[in-house]
């Protein structure tokens, strides 16, 4: 495949999302005083969803990250409760796309934990985990979950191994051992049916998840690879790394043929790791250096240049980490597309950065916010395991917008007073908490069975409604 130099200097193609600029923040928007971990690992350190924000902290005798409620901005209590089970350093964290109380974290100390953070957040420090899930024989460096089914989780660790958790029975069910070297980075397709990897062997890789089988290598002769990212749809991967004059670069990829990029651009030359982030509802994507305050942004294209850079937010304050809000999550109001949250370490500080497309009329957007990822689980663990694919449910931010709390596993009373016949008091056990999480995932699978048993019936009386239709008329 011919390589393509990409021109900053491009011809000018009109687009929507042209004038997208960056926002930061004001002061009371902010969260102050956090004491940010010192860990050099390259990861973000931080994650987001519609409910809570957390962020790995400083901690004396093992790991522990902090979670403070969304709408409790301000300089944050030294005394903060935190998540503090692992005997080892936090490495990463992730909610899970679906419930917005679960999330998942990996640590030094070779275990991957899930936690349920109670409604309105923490009032002590917590210990306990909903699950503990052991197979690592080194730590833990990265925790991703599946797009599309609530109960697949992902783990790679320093032991060059990913497991593949079903959560619904709490059991590694798949190891892929194809990477001779550590993992530095792991992306589903949109429906979670490949994945893709970096490894610190230089090496790209496309994997069929429940095989376990490499589809796909490029050996990247000319750039050392470090995080990789699937654009969706579009067949196309995109990867940040360094080129052999230590510059920061970029590659595109065809996802059925790696042996060589469509195209490639070095960018700068600092050293810092260039995180990725795709957007596959604006097919925009946001490069964010480790250690700098600049975030790129390119609008991703079907033809050449295929990459077309929109514009660049500065800021003087480095970031450490950055955690991206889902899309259910932004202010739509505000035409806002994106949103991080910004880890300044300098200041123990992480402070929101709004992604706004100009527009002045106060209607919905149609053109700017289509039908996204919603909290619906599309499948089951046991479903996608015996080799079911489907992307996520969408929602209509239109809806979605109108309701505060965004649908996702409720610890109040309320949520939580029975399940299936069972009496669930509030003071459960960690085993009673874990039965009340497969229970969730099992409600989940059967109101999707219901949903799409509801569909065909109502299609099936639109086609009798036809057929009686046409014999009226004979």
């Amino acid at each position: 495949m011919t390589k393509v130099k990409m021109s900053w200097h491009s011809t000018y193609r009109s687009s929507k999302f042209r004038h997208v600029y960056g926002k930061v923040g004001s002061r009371e928007q902010c969260y102050e005083g956090i004491p940010i971990t010192h860990s050099v690992h390259d990861n973000h350190f931080c994650a987001v969803n519609p409910k809570f924000l957390a962020v790995v902290t400083e901690s004396a005798g093992g790991g522990a990250f902090i979670v403070i409620p969304l709408h409790k901005p301000g300089r944050i209590d030294p005394h903060h409760p935190k998540v503090c089970g692992h005997q080892g350093s936090v490495m990463d964290i992730k909610w899970s796309p679906f419930m917005d109380n679960i999330i998942a974290s990996s640590s030094e100390d070779c275990t991957v934990r899930i936690w349920q953070i109670p409604e309105g957040g923490l009032k002590r420090n917590m210990t306990e985990a909903l699950m503990i899930l052991i197979g690592h024989s080194r730590r833990a460096g990265l925790v991703e979950w599946h797009p599309s089914c609530s109960g697949i989780l992902l783990s790679a660790g320093y032991d060059c191994k990913i497991l593949i958790w079903n959560l619904e029975e709490g059991v590694a069910v798949k190891m892929i051992d194809s990477h001779p070297d550590v993992v530095l980075c792991m992306s589903f397709n949109t429906d979670g049916s490949l994945l893709a990897t970096s490894c610190k062997d230089k090496k790209l890789r496309i994997i069929d998840p429940r095989s376990g089988k490499v589809l796909q290598e490029a050996d990247c002769k000319n750039t050392r690879v470090n995080r990789v990212v699937f654009l969706g749809n579009l067949k196309r991967v995109l990867t940040t790394g360094v080129s052999r004059w230590n510059t920061r670069q970029i590659a595109l990829w065809d996802q059925e043929d790696l042996s060589a990029p469509v195209m490639e651009e070095e960018i700068d030359g600092l050293s810092g790791v260039l995180f990725p982030f795709y957007d596959p509802d604006t097919h925009m994507i946001y490069l964010a250096g480790k250690g700098d305050g600049n975030i790129r942004y390119y609008e991703v294209g079907p033809e050449k240049p295929f990459l077309q850079l929109l514009m660049e937010f500065r800021s003087p304050a480095p970031q450490k980490g950055l955690g991206v809000m889902p899309k259910r999550g932004v202010d739509v109001g505000d035409c806002e597309i994106f949103r991080f949250y910004k880890l300044v370490t300098l200041k123990n500080m992480v402070e929101p950065i709004s992604m706004i497309v100009p527009r002045r009329s106060e209607s919905f957007q149609e053109d700017v916010f289509p039908m996204t990822a919603g909290s619906e689980s599309a499948l089951s663990a046991e479903e996608w395991l015996s080799g079911t694919d489907r992307g996520p449910v969408l929602i209509s931010l239109k809806e979605a917008y109108k309701r505060p709390n965004p649908a996702g596993l409720r610890a109040s009373r309320r949520d939580r007073r029975n399940v299936k016949g069972i009496d669930l008091l509030e003071n459960t056990s960690p085993n009673t908490d874990r039965e009340l999480l497969k229970t969730v995932y099992r409600q989940q699978d059967e109101l999707r069975k219901l949903k799409h048993q509801l569909g065909e019936k109502e299609q099936r009386i639109r086609q009798l409604e036809l057929e009686l239709k046409n014999l009226r008329n004979t």
